[in-house]
C-alpha cells in the first residue's frame, strides 16, 4: 500500500489533504504533519477518509527522517514554509524519499528567493534514484506546464510570455494577505525582475503598472504590476527561442495604499529590532496581527484568473495564444473549505505528487515542472477542478504592448 506524508497545515496543506484523499488508489495512506498537531487534526476531522497525523518540525532534519522512517512514505508533498525546503530535501535524500514542493527556496534573513539553492541537489537525488520536482503549484508550478503544452503543440520557438495573476475576490476586510503574510509582503516588497534578451532587468517595487483587461467578465479591467516571480528562473532556461520573461500581479489601490503606509512605518522589515529586551522582526510582529490566510475561506467571494499570454511562431508565422484558469472562491471552499489561492496552489501540488506516483514523472533528479511532459498533468487539471481555455492571445498582447511593450 502506497503512502503519502504531507508537511504543513495551513490552506494549502488542507487543500492537498482534501485532494489526496479522494484518490485512495493513488495515495494510499495519508499523513498530514505540523509542527502544530492540533491544525492537523482539525483538518482530518473535516475529511470522510483516515488521515492520520503527527508532529514534526521541519527545520529539524533528524526528527523528520525519524518520522519517515516510522510511516514509510513514498512521497513527501512539502507545503510547509519556503525556508524549509532545504532541510526536507535532506531528510528525503537520507529517508529515500521523493519530494515535492510548491515554492522556492528562500533564506529567512535575505529576501530573495531562487532556484540556486536547490538545483545543486540535482545529482544526489540523481544518485539516490529519487524524485525531486520543484514549484508545483499554480504559479510556479500550473504557469509552467501552459508554457511546455504551448511549445508542445502550438509553437517552434516562443518569444516572450507574460504571466498575469489576478485576484478578484473580495473577503470584506480591511487589509489581510491571501497566503501566508510574511512571504507575500516579502515578495511584493522585492525589487521587480524581468527577463529580457539573456539578462535580468531590475525595477523598483511596483514602478510598472498598467491596466488589464480579463478574459473573464466577474474578473474585468484590473492594475497589474510587475514582479519578480521564480518561476521566470527556470522558464529561461527550458523555452526554446525566449526573449523575454514577464510576470504581473493585481492588486486593489486599498491594498497597495496599507502596504505603503506599513513599509513607511517600518513594519515590513525583516531585520529583527529591540523590543522590550526580545528581538523581533517587525514583519513577523505583523503577520501575528494581520488575519490568518486560512480564515478567509467562507468571507471570500469572486474569481481568481490565471494564466500565461504567449507570443512566438509556428512555421515561421507570427502566433500568439492566451492559456488561463478562472477559479471561483466559494466553489473551493465549498469542496475543501479553503478559498481560491489555496485551492490554485494546492490541487496543482496534488497532481504533481500523483504524475510522480503513477509513473508519468518519475525520473531521478531535481527537475521543474516544464520538464516534464505536460500532457498528463493539462489532462489531470481538467479533472482535478482547474479546467483551462486556450484562446487567441493576440488583443491580450496588444494591450500589454500598448503600455510596457
Amino acid at each position: 500500500m502506497k503512502s503519502t506524508l504531507i508537511i504543513g497545515a495551513g490552506g494549502v496543506g488542507r487543500v492537498v489533504t482534501h485532494k489526496c484523499a479522494q484518490l485512495p488508489d493513488t495515495f494510499g495512506k495519508i499523513t498530514l504533519a505540523s509542527r502544530t498537531k492540533s491544525k492537523c487534526d482539525a483538518i482530518a476531522a473535516e475529511i470522510n477518509h483516515p488521515i492520520h497525523t503527527a508532529t514534526v518540525d521541519a527545520d529539524d532534519v533528524v526528527a523528520t527522517v525519524a518520522l519517515m522512517r516510522e510511516i514509510k512514505p513514498d512521497i513527501l508533498i512539502n507545503v510547509a514554509l519556503p525556508y524549509q525546503d532545504l532541510t526536507l530535501m535532506e531528510a528525503c535524500l537520507e529517508a529515500g524519499v521523493d519530494y515535492l514542493d510548491t515554492a522556492n527556496y528562500e533564506p529567512k534573513d535575505d529576501p530573495r528567493f531562487s532556484y540556486e539553492y536547490q538545483w545543486p541537489y540535482h545529482q544526489r537525488f540523481v544518485d539516490a534514484g529519487l524524485t525531486a520536482l520543484l514549484g508545483s503549484g499554480f504559479d510556479p508550478g500550473v504557469t509552467n506546464v501552459f508554457c511546455a503544452y504551448a511549445q508542445k503543440h502550438f509553437f517552434d520557438e516562443i518569444h516572450t510570455v507574460d504571466i498575469i495573476d489576478a485576484n478578484a475576490g473580495d473577503h470584506g476586510l480591511p487589509f489581510a494577505t491571501n497566503f501566508n503574510p510574511e512571504i507575500n509582503i516579502r515578495e511584493i516588497t522585492a525589487k521587480g525582475r524581468y527577463w529580457q534578451d539573456g539578462e535580468w532587468q531590475e525595477t523598483a517595487p511596483l514602478e510598472i503598472s498598467q491596466p488589464f483587461d480579463f478574459p473573464h467578465p466577474e474578473v474585468g479591467t484590473k492594475d497589474i504590476y510587475l514582479l519578480y516571480h521564480e518561476e521566470m528562473e527556470s522558464l529561461c532556461r527550458n523555452l526554446i527561442g525566449v526573449k523575454r520573461l514577464r510576470f504581473w500581479m493585481t492588486f486593489s489601490q486599498n491594498y497597495i495604499n496599507h502596504l505603503t503606509v506599513l513599509q513607511n512605518v517600518g513594519m515590513t522589515a525583516i531585520e529583527p529590532v529591540d523590543f522590550q529586551g526580545q528581538q523581533i522582526a517587525p514583519l513577523e510582529f505583523l503577520r501575528s496581527v494581520l488575519p490568518d490566510p486560512a480564515s478567509l475561506g467562507p468571507l471570500t467571494k469572486g474569481k481568481t484568473c490565471i494564466g500565461c499570454v504567449i507570443d512566438g511562431t509556428k512555421d515561421g508565422q507570427r502566433l500568439q495564444k492566451y492559456i488561463y484558469n478562472v477559479c471561483d472562491h466559494q466553489e473551493a471552499y465549498a469542496e475543501t473549505k479553503s478559498q481560491a489561492i489555496s485551492y490554485t496552489t494546492g490541487v496543482p501540488a496534488m497532481i504533481g505528487a500523483k504524475m510522480i506516483l503513477d509513473g508519468h514523472w518519475k525520473k531521478p533528479g531535481v527537475n521543474n515542472m516544464e520538464q516534464n511532459d505536460p500532457d498528463p498533468f493539462m489532462d489531470a487539471l481538467n479533472q482535478y477542478g482547474l479546467p483551462w481555455e486556450v484562446v487567441d492571445g493576440a488583443p491580450f498582447l496588444e494591450q500589454l504592448q500598448k503600455h510596457n511593450p
